[in-house]
């Protein structure tokens, strides 16, 4: 296990992942560069630690803003997009904070509290299947998908993580340099 990988597991909680699963997470950047999309997968180590996500994006220049696109194996997905000075964040499903430090790390930067099992509960007790996502369901919208297109996709339960991220990749036009991206990722 290389040091990020170490740092990986240090910062889960214990017991929240099994090591195979940790073969299933994933972080791409992507950008436009000469009109057209590029995208390059991110260090597994970033896969944890929103901080260094953001940070890892904004060094990556772009005419439209650069998007960082996270899988959580089939757990949950994290979207977000730096523009200038301007970071947008989207979390999949805020569930996922009680187990997993990125999701965390994304209500505590929105600024929402991490919601206790209480309270989820009364919010669920209706639909068990129900999602419920955090951030900018605008996030994407200038390039063509909007916010009622994003949570349509997030809150399908019939679609993983990673097929809910390759839809938004066809859907916003980079299908084809992301799963590049995506396989040398998963190798």
């Amino acid at each position: 296990m290389d040091e990020e990988d170490a740092d990986h597991q240090d910062d889960l909680r214990d017991g929240d992942e099994p090591e195979e699963d940790a073969a299933l997470d994933f972080a791409i950047v992507v950008y436009r560069e000469d009109d057209k999309w590029e995208a390059d997968m991110l260090p597994f180590a970033l896969t944890s630690n929103l901080d260094r996500l953001i940070q890892a994006l904004r060094q990556q220049p772009s005419m439209s803003g650069t998007i960082g696109l996270v899988d959580i194996g089939d757990e949950f997905f994290v979207a977000l997009r730096v523009l200038g000075d301007r970071v947008s964040v989207f979390l999949s499903d805020i569930s996922a904070a009680w187990d997993w430090p990125l999701a965390e790390q994304v209500l505590e930067y929105l600024d929402i509290p991490v919601p206790d099992e209480e309270e989820l509960e009364a919010i669920l007790r209706e639909d068990k299947r129900m999602v419920l996502p955090a951030g900018d369901l605008s996030i994407f919208a200038d390039l063509g998908m909007d916010e009622m297109e994003l949570l349509a996709l997030s809150g399908d339960r019939e679609l993983l993580p990673d097929e809910v991220l390759s839809s938004i990749a066809a859907r916003l036009g980079f299908s084809q340099p992301y799963e590049r991206a995506v396989d040398a990722a998963l190798g």
